[in-house]
């Protein structure tokens, strides 16, 4: 007798509303236990909570589970929201545009992108195949690390929706702004001669996303969390350490004196340059910001040391190296230094 086989499809595919509405109300479940459960577990161990070790052990017990939960819940929804439009298709589109509309346009495209500024490089080479105006393509390097999503809800999630809003409308600013500088500039003979060679071969076509069910679009879902989860853990980890480490034992007199409301005006600048050298995330970035806050910084003194830190990293620039030459390199790094040097004094001067 003959058999057919018939491959059984998996729950979220055979039932993905139902499967979405469980799966969000388990995270709200567990978001709420947050506090409770890092709580619980320094009481559970022979440590005094009140103690520098209990206070840095209850803020990694408590931020590491809470970015992991918000990265990957909003990780989740943008690889559903993926599906919707091809990047074949987002490339034409800003395309054709005008400078000003293009810039605008990419840097909203940079919110909805979860890359770290080494991870936006190929999308970036991808956009100068395609014929994007140069100006555009700068936009959307700047806003992908700077203003994404996953930046934005930590934001809101740590400080609220206020300092959430105004990052928001300020990161979008500096993101335009430096791309219509750099577009105006003319600098295209700054580019390598083999992508101006690929820029000259290639057209950009519109692409229509093919009909995809529910079930897929949440798989698609899954699969951008293992590659993205998957790969910024890491920092993750690494970050939310280093703020225990701060948040528990560094006194609040030295971090406010570095970094504090009363700090001198060079303090900003010297963030910026402090937070060059370095290479992390947004997810990263964010539990050393909010430890550093604990200890009195200023707002906007941090939120300039992190903005340069996922913006304007070295390992960024050495990567960009391969594409531009080192006279665009330097306009990029220095517009986008003034543009969030901006940023942190208007930050200390409204809150």
């Amino acid at each position: 007798m003959n058999t057919t086989t018939i491959p059984l499809k998996s729950w979220p595919q055979r039932q993905p509303l139902v499967f979405l509405a469980l799966a969000a109300a388990v995270w709200l479940g567990l978001y709420q236990m947050l506090i409770p459960a890092s709580e619980g577990l320094v009481a559970a161990l022979p440590v005094d909570r009140a103690s520098h070790l209990g206070g840095a052990l209850q803020f990694f017990f408590y931020d590491t589970p809470k970015v992991l939960l918000l990265l990957t819940g909003i990780v989740f929804v943008m690889g559903i929201i993926h599906t919707f439009v091809s990047p074949e298709r987002t490339r034409a589109m800003l395309a054709g545009k005008p400078l000003g509309v293009g810039n605008g346009m990419a840097a909203s495209l940079g919110i909805v992108t979860p890359f770290c500024s080494c991870s936006a490089v190929p999308l970036f080479i991808g956009f100068l195949q395609a014929g994007v105006p140069l100006g555009v393509t700068f936009s959307f390097l700047i806003s992908a690390p700077m203003v994404n999503e996953v930046a934005l809800a930590l934001l809101f999630g740590m400080f609220g929706w206020k300092v959430a809003a105004l990052y928001l409308g300020l990161g979008l600013s500096v993101a335009i702004v430096s791309g219509v500088v750099i577009g105006k500039l003319g600098m295209e003979r700054y580019l390598e001669d083999w992508v101006r060679e690929m820029q000259n071969s290639q057209t950009a076509e519109a692409v229509e996303v093919a009909h995809m069910p529910w079930g897929d679009r949440i798989q698609n879902g899954f699969a951008h969390v293992r590659e993205i989860v998957g790969k910024v853990w890491p920092y993750i980890l690494a970050g939310i350490a280093l703020g225990a480490a701060i948040h528990g034992f560094v006194p609040e007199d030295f971090m406010a004196s570095i970094m504090g409301h009363d700090a001198p005006w060079w303090s900003v600048p010297a963030a910026v340059l402090l937070g060059v050298p370095m290479y992390t995330n947004a997810a990263g970035i964010i539990p050393i910001v909010e430890a550093l806050i604990g200890k009195g910084a200023a707002l906007g003194t941090v939120l300039a040391f992190m903005m340069s830190v996922i913006a304007l990293s070295a390992p960024e620039m050495i990567i960009l190296r391969k594409v531009l030459k080192p006279q665009l390199i330097a306009t990029f790094a220095g517009v986008v230094a003034v543009g969030i040097l901006l940023v942190g004094y208007i930050f200390n001067a409204v809150l």
